[in-house]
């Protein structure tokens, strides 16, 4: 067969493929505007990032590494943008989740931290143990509300805040009673009113323990909750 014969051949008469053309894509959903209070404007914005060093470690990386890296990046997409990097610290086994902990150290409002067992109960009468409630002032003990003064709980609330930490006497005096005050107690008279809280606590007095020659602690155990709320006061923040 000849070459000319070969191309007028229907089996070699390439097929026409007739391609439509692709629909434009459609455009996509502008993002949603979010409203700022008259008379404010942005400034900046905080990234909240809950990730404990063991987890950390276990990803083989550490919080230092992992604030670098995201300093890093802003400086390459914004390199006049300022960044200012603080971890927040929470005692040994006071639960709750990282971000909500985090949340809670740096003052973010309505930030609420909390494990299984400071989720309030639907009969708080029928709950055994103690319950300090900061978001309304009250220690519950046995489901019954405990006649604290002001100050008493004050006490409680300032070392239940700063969990597993020994608060020195005096660091107690300066933080909750002013210089002027003619009621403010002396290093050692603090004690008397510690030990109006622990008999007020009754079996669980042990909960605000003595280290000797220092000052107090708080100590949780499984009889122990806590309850926070909107305003709660932050823990001690590094």
């Amino acid at each position: 067969m000849s070459n000319s014969a070969l191309l007028d051949s229907p089996v070699a008469r390439p097929a026409l493929r007739i391609v439509e053309p692709a629909a434009p894509a459609a455009p996509a959903a502008p993002a949603p505007e979010r409203r700022i209070p008259e008379g404010s404007e942005p400034r900046g914005f905080a990234l909240y990032v809950g990730f404990d060093e063991a987890t950390a470690a276990a990803a083989g990386v550490s919080l230092n590494t992992l604030v670098t890296a995201l300093r890093r990046t802003l400086a390459d997409i914004a390199p006049g943008a300022e960044t200012y990097a603080t971890v927040a610290l929470a005692p040994v086994g006071a639960g709750g989740r990282d971000v909500d902990v985090v949340r809670l150290a740096l003052r973010e409002p309505g930030a609420v931290a909390r494990t299984k067992a400071e989720r309030p109960a639907t009969d708080e009468r029928a709950e055994s143990g103690v319950v300090v409630d900061i978001s309304r002032k009250r220690v519950l003990i046995d489901g019954e509300s405990a006649s604290f003064t002001y100050k008493e709980f004050e006490l409680l609330q300032y070392l239940v805040l700063r969990e597993g930490r020994t608060i020195e006497r005096t660091e107690l005096v300066d933080s909750l009673w002013s210089s002027d005050d003619a009621d403010a107690p002396g290093e050692r008279t603090i004690d008397v009113h510690v030990r109006r809280l622990r008999a007020k606590l009754g079996r669980f007095e042990d909960i605000v323990r003595t280290v000797r020659g220092v000052g107090y602690r708080f100590d949780r155990h499984a009889d122990v909750s806590i309850r926070y709320g909107h305003g709660t006061p932050s823990p001690d923040r590094f």
